[in-house]
């Protein structure tokens, strides 16, 4: 009996079984149970059409209906059920023009990018290998299905996938398949960058990034990346022990102060990064400047979200800062900070007016609140009313 998580999604599969069909646990969930790492998601393909699945099942939501694909809900868990198939022409280097459903497995496993992803396994636990790929598994490296000039030619994506798998297992690339990632890197620049970013903020954060940097090197894939297609020095300037960045964010911050040249604002319009990627780059290069100017102090807890403490000290160990703080340090100067939010000043924008009435309202009373709220941060002024007045009296608005 196979272990959770298989073990809630095999009523899926017994449930497509008992209706007349074939049904396996494929790809990424099977090469890591085999390699006995954490299980994020279960895929399941099956001989069954997807209009099929969906009439024998309640909970159906046809994601990629046309591509054979639809997850069915199970105990409040999501599984991707695939038809098997055959794929057409790729004409735009991502999905087949067409694609073809057959009812037996060994043609969609032919069609997938690596050995060690086109496996498939039964309820029982057993095993179709097809392509050695639990040999490539023990080998520890990464080789493609058949063809890998004709796999990276059908979604070039597939030779970033091949390094940041490189990067997540520990291993490294067949010498065919490097070769063939070698001669074809160039096709990397038709593969949308939104796409791209996908899989190098996984590479970054690969536990064997340092390894890996390697396959990145050597395969010149970096040359073909966005901001290092124009800057290809930068790649010799990463640390022989590379630590693993999590985000865009983090990998962004990192690089603008490895080459300062480079802005912030560069890095994110080539990887054209979302907005919220943006502005954690833009907190976390601002709490490293301040780290880098004053150590670790109030004001940069205070300014930085909770949920970037961790990515802040992994940017300051990869650039090899001194006295790196602990995420304890951190939390233990938030516990005891004067106040958590502008909110709870003890004035606002009505006391300035108060304050000053024959000063006309204007970005003075911002530039205020902000000297009042870093001075109270930093405990150089009391968060009393009285304290705070006393203080503006003597430092009045600066008004041309």
């Amino acid at each position: 009996m196979l272990d959770s998580p298989f073990k809630e999604a095999t009523a899926v599969l017994e449930r497509i079984e008992q209706n007349g069909h074939e049904a396996y646990f494929v790809g990424g969930c099977v090469r890591d149970h085999l390699l006995d790492r954490k299980i994020r998601d279960v895929d399941i393909a099956t001989s069954a059409t997807p209009q099929f699945v969906q009439n024998i099942f309640d909970k159906v939501i046809p994601v990629g209906i046309e591509h054979g694909t639809v997850i069915v809900r199970h105990l409040d868990t999501s599984y991707e059920v695939t038809t098997f198939r055959i794929d057409g022409t790729y004409s735009d280097s991502r999905h087949p023009d067409h694609v073809a459903f057959i009812n037996k497995i060994d043609k969609d496993l032919e069609r997938r990018d690596f050995t060690i992803n086109a496996m498939a396994m039964n309820k029982q636990g057993q095993i179709i290998d097809l392509y050695h790929g639990r040999e490539d598994l023990n080998k520890r490296i990464i080789r493609t299905v058949g063809d890998g000039y004709e796999r990276f030619k059908e979604d070039p994506l597939r030779m970033v996938r091949a390094v940041r798998f490189a990067s997540q297992l520990g291993f490294t690339l067949d010498i065919e398949t490097k070769n063939q990632i070698r001669s074809l890197n160039k096709e990397i620049n038709t593969v949308a960058v939104e796409r791209i970013a996908v899989e190098m903020e996984k590479f970054f954060a690969g536990d064997y990034i340092s390894e890996a940097m390697k396959e990145l090197k050597t395969t010149e894939l970096f040359n073909n990346l966005p901001v290092f297609k124009y800057q290809p020095s930068l790649i010799n300037l990463l640390p022989a022990e590379q630590t693993p960045l999590h985000s865009l964010a983090e990998m962004f911050a990192f690089f603008h102060f490895l080459y300062p040249q480079i802005s912030v604002n560069t890095w994110i319009k080539e990887w054209k990064a979302s907005n919220q990627s943006k502005r954690n780059t833009i907190k976390l290069v601002e709490a490293v400047t301040e780290f880098r100017n004053n150590g670790l102090e109030n004001w940069i807890v205070y300014q930085l979200p909770s949920d970037l403490y961790a990515g802040f000290i992994r940017v300051l160990t990869a650039l090899s800062e001194h006295a790196i703080p602990t995420l304890q340090e951190m939390r233990t100067i938030v516990s005891g900070l004067p106040i958590e939010n502008r909110q709870e000043l003890e004035i606002d924008g009505n006391d300035l007016i108060k304050l000053f009435p024959d000063v006309t309202k204007g970005p003075w009373m911002q530039k205020l609140l902000n000297q009042v709220e870093y001075l109270v941060v930093m405990r150089k002024l009391t968060n009393k009313k009285e304290k705070i007045r006393e203080w503006l009296k003597w430092n009045p608005p600066e008004v041309n």
